[in-house]
């Protein structure tokens, strides 16, 4: 792991992973996957050290989905008030570096303010350009008490991800007023880089880690725990059916009046990414709270939903996610999202249009301006059809051609975004069942019920060679189908779009001796179970 303290040591770093990374290629890998198969994918984990559980499961999940990790270091003068702890924040470095080494961090950025080109001063008295995100988003909230606060991070934001410019970086939901700024500061100014939102990691008595929990002794942390009953309390009023704003706040109010030591600074609900105020909950909100025990500043939130559940199945090729995913669907009632006939729509509209496969700018642009529906049908072999542009393409996009050709478009970075954009928009009310390589880990990150598909390459080789001999197709041997599936593997394993991942909350299934309909019992069980605990 290298320590790196200066703009030039980190361009440096960064510029020779990417030159030798080029060279890298296997040889035996075709031309239609080269843009998805990719060793330079970099992750920025943003941190101002301290460093705890919390930000460990950020790093954790960037080790996951990147080939290179990166953390920054930095207690950002800029974020902070004149009255604020910034002399006092923790600053652990020697401590750090042990925890980000044992976690499988490739380099730390860990500049002073001077290497950053910042004053040591709050933002209202700095002369340096400055981001400053939308007032409505930056006033509300913890930006009443702290003036400046969220230019000082959304400005040291965009200086590291100019910086690194990673693939992805990662922030948590905790600081859920930080993570819809910073995602909004990105989508406003067209950065190419995908903010990576990750759950709330807890202590047992369920108070949030934070960097500042240091200030509390044993008795204040027990006491600051209050903070998530009260917020849990609100969240099992609104699964019984209260969504007024009021009501919602009072209930904290309530549990958190019974530790008197703990000072109210804000309760409110907003909506998740804009943040405006919220009188009634339609879809979502985000339930925040802010508080002072002692001199310690604490924020918490959690976010509500009405919405049906989703069920995300993940797994390798082979594993019969489809067909399990169709059925599961069939039986409890809801929408089977057929993920692969959305990437078989694009890639019929593309050989529709005549474009050339190599042409990412022509299909990009289709990506983002064509309209793809999936309309339930009765056939539950066929349980969806698909249209493009108000254009029926059910069967059309199960012809040879476009199967030979859907690898090379779902492999192109754009249409992942656009189709991605479509699936989550569906996803809003809930109702689905979805399948694919990362749809618990990165689509639907909130899934109700999350599983990971698979089954022995033996056993996948077997299952294969049985559809061959249906088909009647040529023979192929079972050492050559593993040889097959195993390098199928490894490429989903580590291609930068989509990657083949388990969700850290899935739960795994070993589908080997199972048919079907005993797959798709056990995933139905697992959900009424999932489903009696909320």
């Amino acid at each position: 792991m290298r320590l790196l303290t200066t703009v030039a040591a980190l361009r440096c770093y960064l510029n020779k992973l990417r030159s030798e990374s080029q060279l890298t290629f296997p040889e035996d890998l075709v031309a239609d996957e080269i843009s998805s198969w990719d060793r330079t994918a970099v992750g920025l984990v943003p941190t101002m050290g301290g460093l705890h559980q919390g930000h460990l499961n950020l790093i954790k999940r960037a080790r996951q989905e990147n080939s290179t990790v990166i953390v920054s270091i930095f207690v950002n003068p800029l974020q902070f008030g004149p009255n604020e702890d910034y002399a006092r924040y923790p600053r652990t470095l020697e401590q750090d570096q042990k925890l980000c080494e044992n976690a499988g961090v490739d380099a730390i950025f860990a500049p002073t303010p001077e290497v950053m080109g910042v004053p040591a001063k709050n933002i209202q008295e700095s002369l340096i350009t400055q981001v400053i995100p939308p007032s409505a988003m930056i006033l509300g909230l913890c930006g009443r008490s702290r003036l400046g606060h969220f230019q000082g991070v959304a400005t040291i934001v965009t200086k590291l991800l100019n910086l690194v410019q990673p693939d992805r970086a990662y922030f948590g939901q905790k600081d859920g007023q930080q993570l819809a700024i910073i995602q909004r500061l990105v989508t406003d100014l067209n950065l190419p880089v995908e903010i990576v939102a990750c759950p709330t990691v807890r202590e047992a008595s369920g108070l949030a880690f934070s960097s500042r929990n240091q200030y509390l002794s044993a008795t204040e942390k027990e006491q600051a725990a209050v903070l998530y009953r009260g917020l849990k309390k609100a969240e099992a009023a609104f699964k019984s059916g209260v969504h007024n704003s009021n009501q919602l706040i009072a209930v904290v109010k309530q549990e958190v009046a019974g530790v008197s030591t703990v000072l109210v600074e804000y309760i409110e609900l907003v909506e998740p990414t804009t943040l405006m105020s919220l009188e009634t909950i339609e879809e979502e909100g985000m339930l925040a709270i802010a508080a002072r025990l002692g001199s310690t500043r604490l924020i918490d939130n959690i976010i509500l939903r009405d919405r049906q559940p989703i069920i995300a199945i993940d797994g390798p090729a082979g594993a019969g996610k489809s067909t399990v995913a169709r059925q599961v669907a069939a039986e409890l009632g809801l929408v089977y999202l057929d993920t692969g006939a959305m990437y078989r729509a694009m890639t019929w509209l593309v050989v529709q249009k005549g474009v050339a496969l190599d042409d990412e700018c022509a299909i990009a642009e289709l990506a983002h301006t064509c309209k793809i529906e999936l309309t339930p049908s009765p056939d539950l072999k066929s349980p969806v059809r698909v249209w493009i542009d108000d254009v029926d393409i059910t069967q059309e996009i199960r012809t040879v051609e476009v199967t030979s050709k859907v690898s090379a478009i779902s492999a192109q970075s754009a249409v992942r975004q656009a189709l991605v954009k479509q699936q989550q928009n569906w996803g809003k009310k809930g109702g689905l069942v979805a399948e694919g390589r990362d749809i618990g880990s990165h689509v639907f990150p909130d899934a109700e019920v999350k599983i990971f598909l698979t089954a022995s390459v033996t056993e996948r080789a077997r299952r294969r060679q049985q559809d061959f001999q249906k088909q009647g197709q040529p023979e192929v041997s079972l050492e050559q189908l593993e040889r097959d599936i195993a390098e199928r593997d490894w490429k989903d394993s580590t291609r930068k779009v989509s990657p083949l991942q388990k969700a850290a909350d899935a739960v795994e299934l070993q589908t080997d001796g199972m048919n079907i309909s005993e797959v798709a019992a056990q995933i139905i069980n697992y959900f009424h179970q999932r489903l009696s605990q909320f």
